[in-house]
């Protein structure tokens, strides 16, 4: 195993964060929620970074906002792309609920969902898209397990695009909307 730089970027404003943001931090209940215009200009302010020129590999979260931000910064790069559950956001609010893979695959066709779970975000199996909170010993598992999955990976240069909580609790800093930070794994 050798070290690899990794560059883990959050993904931009997405719609909740918006709402949640204007109505006193209350859940608006929007799932899997689309970033909003600011939000893709945040990401498309990224592209063309020349950080991202020796990259091998993007591992994207499987969550909209995710998936959104890493087309707009990584539009005609040539590293294959891997979805990855492991780093999906802490489950707390309706944002945070997923959509199956098929839905997905109609959605972003140029990326593999066949390996996820359906579903594949944290939930009570009795009522998959009523929001659960995820306890945080769960989330530290899975945080400790991405981290392995990323030590073990061969690519020198990884970028790595998720969500705040998750980035927050894998190197203890506070990310705000398209913040990047640059680790070795």
């Amino acid at each position: 195993m050798r070290k690899s730089t990794v560059h883990l970027v959050r993904h931009g404003q997405s719609e909740f964060n918006a709402a949640f943001d204007s109505i006193v931090r209350r859940d608006p209940m929007i799932f899997d929620p689309n970033l909003t215009a600011l939000g893709r200009a945040q990401a498309s302010a990224l592209a063309g970074d020349s950080r991202w020129d020796g990259v091998e590999l993007i591992v994207v979260s499987p969550l909209t906002r995710a998936i959104q931000t890493a087309q707009h910064i990584f539009a005609g790069h040539r590293a294959p792309w891997h979805v990855e559950p492991l780093q999906r956001e802490k489950c707390e609010h309706s944002g945070d609920i997923g959509r199956a893979p098929r839905l997905l695959a109609a959605d972003f066709p140029q990326l593999a969902f066949g390996h996820l779970d359906d579903p594949w975000w944290y939930c009570d199996p009795k009522r998959p898209d009523a929001v659960a909170v995820e306890p945080e010993p769960v989330l530290q598992a899975r945080v400790a397990a991405f981290a392995r999955w990323l030590a073990a990976r061969d690519e020198a240069t990884i970028a790595v695009v998720g969500h705040g909580t998750f980035l927050n609790r894998l190197t203890g800093i506070a990310f705000k909307n398209c913040d990047v930070a640059t680790r070795e794994f």
